[in-house]
C-alpha cells in the first residue's frame, strides 16, 4: 500500500511550507491525481487520515481532483486521452502515441489554513489574490 507513503510525504511536506510560513491548522488540502499515477483515491483518503494524526492537518478535508490521463501520437499528432488501462494507440491513424501529456501528475494543488478567526484563508495553488505556490509531492 503505496498510499501510505505518499500521504506521509504530502503531510510532511505541507507541515513544513505552513511552519516555515507562519504556522497555523490546515482546513483542507486540494491534490491533482493523475489516472495513471496508480494511487487508489480511497485508500490514500484512509491513509491520509492515519498520518495526519498529530500534526497541523488533524482533521483537514483532503480533496481530489482527478487528471485523465492523455497521448499524442507520433505519426499525425492528434491528441486524445488514453483511458485506463490506457490505450496507447492512436485511434485515428493505428500509430503509438510517441508521448504521455498528462496523467502521471501527484501535486499538492492547494492547501487551506484555518486562521486565528476561524475563517479559512487559502496559502497555496490557486489564482486568487491571496494565494502563494504551493509546494507540491514530483510526479513519478
Amino acid at each position: 500500500m503505496h498510499e501510505l507513503s505518499i500521504a506521509t510525504a504530502v503531510v510532511a511536506q505541507v507541515e513544513e511550507a505552513v511552519v516555515t510560513n507562519g504556522g497555523g491548522r490546515v482546513a483542507s488540502l486540494r491534490l491533482r491525481i493523475g489516472e495513471l499515477a496508480g494511487v487508489v483515491p480511497q485508500a490514500l483518503s484512509f491513509s491520509f487520515e492515519l498520518a495526519s494524526e498529530g500534526t497541523v492537518l488533524a482533521g483537514a478535508r483532503l480533496d481530489m481532483d482527478t487528471v485523465p490521463g492523455r497521448g499524442r501520437c507520433e505519426g499525425c499528432g492528434r491528441e486524445s486521452e488514453v483511458g485506463v488501462p490506457p490505450l496507447l494507440w492512436c485511434e485515428a491513424c493505428a500509430r503509438p502515441l510517441g508521448e504521455l501529456l498528462s496523467g502521471r501528475e501527484l501535486e499538492i494543488a492547494e492547501v487551506v489554513l484555518v486562521d486565528s478567526s476561524d475563517a479559512a484563508r487559502p496559502v497555496s495553488g490557486d489564482d486568487r489574490d491571496t494565494s502563494e505556490e504551493a509546494t507540491h509531492v514530483p510526479s513519478r
